[in-house]
């Protein structure tokens, strides 16, 4: 075996996202992309000659071949292991503690999140740092940088090695070791949550439905839901992981979610069962349900937040608690009669890294249906799944009670998040910048019945490193704490997603059974009006509701 140095030219188009790298197959499957771009990353992070890397990914199409190149490339540039999961799965959380666990330099997850899957879908490529988390701005930054001005990659002539059989082969100068994808996760998870009482109440009666998706939760929920905790076979549903995810959208959300949607409201043969949740394409989103009533993503976060001493491993106490600017202020109401700091980030995990690392919080979340706490540095379905079930075993009670008994105590923030998905580009810019043109004229008006107090665009400075981000979101806030919120989505592979998020605070319980739809309905028309978004996007209703 011999280390070649192949000759390529800078592609244009590779600038890290959010989440990484996203593009669809066809894209990553020309000649050099792919290799320039992991290149790229390896000249941009540090010396870790002989270091340790975590590799897998969430199983969608083209997740093997990827793992083979990058497996050659990482023995041509001097990393001495990686540590493969086995068929090339890992869920994002499982990779996130893998890394933590074994004290690797860092990690390439290959996923494309929620994005559909197959020959002509998305599929993406992300770093994530020695922590466990996704790598910060300034290494992002530094990669993208390298992309342009990228000359050659080093790669292994070698043959593929078979990731389905675990245990080690020697790739050059290099150890691959592929590991069980589900069992150091299913240990770290044994020691957060109490598996016993989980037991118990799942063989007392209690019915729960998870929905994977035909995506990398599958084999996760199997063995955790079904194999340890004794929920009965069939628990959970669409359970074997899929190239294609199946032909569905991997997004577990009222939408995309439909099939679990349908059988937690009583719309198919089965009775509806008292819990449910499901998980995206990598693991790291969760949607929860009770039966016949949805649980929002910040209710979710602030509900774990109130009741985190129902779980072993949280009983010491947290630390703080964080969330993303979009996501509702529910959270904050919980933090400040718990006497914690709570605290307001742009969206995208690697911004709650630095605050976990320094030990000023414990749980964290975004509205993005993603929830997590300190025990990894990324969202975690699975998880909050646990958490949830871990809640409804101590209280004994519905999570339609709990829902509404947490409300009766900290108040009500109704809240929705409207996407318009695939809109032009520069259309979508233009929405944004049409409220940033109102920002001297709209603080002083009355919209939606309610007084304009400030108008911004969101810049969060890290309270541990002192880095500054800006240009987080375009809001315009309430005197009474309401909230619109803009915001470009940095998920999606082709033309734009537009964001409008929607906040307003009841605390008088008589009014907490209304439809958040209507509820929000004047501040809908008001953000509609301000901004022009169905004029300028050319869509005259959201893609998707949640």
């Amino acid at each position: 075996m011999s280390a070649s140095v192949v000759a390529t030219r800078p592609f244009e188009d590779q600038k890290p996202g959010t989440s990484g790298l996203r593009k669809k197959v066809k894209v990553f499957q020309q000649a050099n992309y792919l290799e320039n771009f992991v290149q790229a990353v390896f000249d941009s992070i540090g010396d870790f000659a002989g270091q340790t890397l975590v590799l897998g990914g969430d199983g969608r199409f083209y997740n093997r071949q990827a793992i083979q190149i990058i497996l050659k490339m990482a023995a041509a540039n001097g990393f001495g292991r990686v540590l493969v999961g086995q068929g090339g799965i890992l869920s994002t959380p499982a990779a996130s503690h893998i890394i933590r666990k074994h004290k690797a330099f860092g990690g390439l997850i290959l996923s494309a999140s929620h994005n559909p899957a197959g020959p002509d879908e998305d599929f993406g490529i992300k770093y994530n740092i020695g922590n466990g988390g996704p790598a910060p701005e300034g290494v992002t930054d530094a990669i993208f940088a390298r992309t342009k001005d990228i000359g050659e990659y080093r790669i292994l002539a070698a043959d593929d090695i078979s990731l389905d059989d675990i245990g080690e082969t020697q790739l050059g100068d290099m150890r691959v070791e592929v590991v069980d994808a589900v069992a150091d996760y299913a240990d770290l998870m044994r020691s957060l949550f109490d598996f016993d009482a989980i037991r118990a109440l799942l063989a007392g009666g209690f019915t729960m439905a998870f929905d994977a998706m035909h995506a990398v939760t599958g084999p996760y929920a199997t063995a955790i839901l079904e194999d340890d905790l004794g929920a009965p076979k069939g628990t959970v549903m669409n359970g074997v992981s899929k190239e294609d995810f199946g032909g569905g959208h991997p997004d577990p959300n009222l939408t995309y979610a439909h099939e679990l949607v349908d059988v937690m409201y009583g719309k198919t043969s089965r009775p509806a069962p008292d819990f449910g949740a499901a998980s995206d394409g990598d693991g790291d989103r969760n949607m929860v349900l009770g039966n016949g009533f949805f649980v929002t993503p910040s209710d979710s976060l602030a509900i774990i937040a109130a009741n985190a001493d129902c779980a072993p491993g949280y009983q010491g106490g947290i630390a703080g608690i964080a969330r993303s600017m979009p996501t509702s202020a529910a959270a904050d109401r919980v933090a400040e009669a718990m006497g914690l700091e709570c605290f307001e980030t742009p969206t995208g995990w690697k911004f709650f890294g630095n605050l976990m690392d320094a030990g000023k919080v414990t749980l964290c979340g975004e509205e993005s249906f993603g929830t997590g706490s300190s025990h990894v540095r990324e969202k975690d379905g699975l998880w909050a799944v646990l958490f949830w079930l871990n809640i409804l075993a101590v209280r004994k009670d519905s999570v339609a009670n709990i829902v509404t008994e947490h409300w009766r105590k900290f108040g009500r923030n109704y809240y929705s998040r409207h996407d318009y998905e695939g809109v032009d580009s520069a259309a979508a810019g233009q929405v944004l910048q049409t409220v940033r043109d109102q920002f001297t004229t709209l603080p002083g008006q009355r919209l939606a019945g309610r007084l304009v107090s400030a108008c911004d665009d969101f810049s969060y400075a890290d309270p541990v490193d002192g880095s500054v981000s800006s240009n987080q979101g375009v809001r315009v806030l309430f005197e009474d704490g309401s909230r619109i919120i803009f915001r470009l989505s940095g998920t999606g592979t082709s033309g734009a997603t537009i964001r409008l998020y929607l906040e307003s605070y009841e605390a008088d319980v008589c009014k907490h059974d209304m439809d958040a739809q209507d509820a929000l309905a004047e501040m809908i028309t008001a953000a509609n009006e301000i901004s022009k978004l169905q004029a300028l996007s050319g869509r005259d209703r959201p893609t998707v509701i949640t």
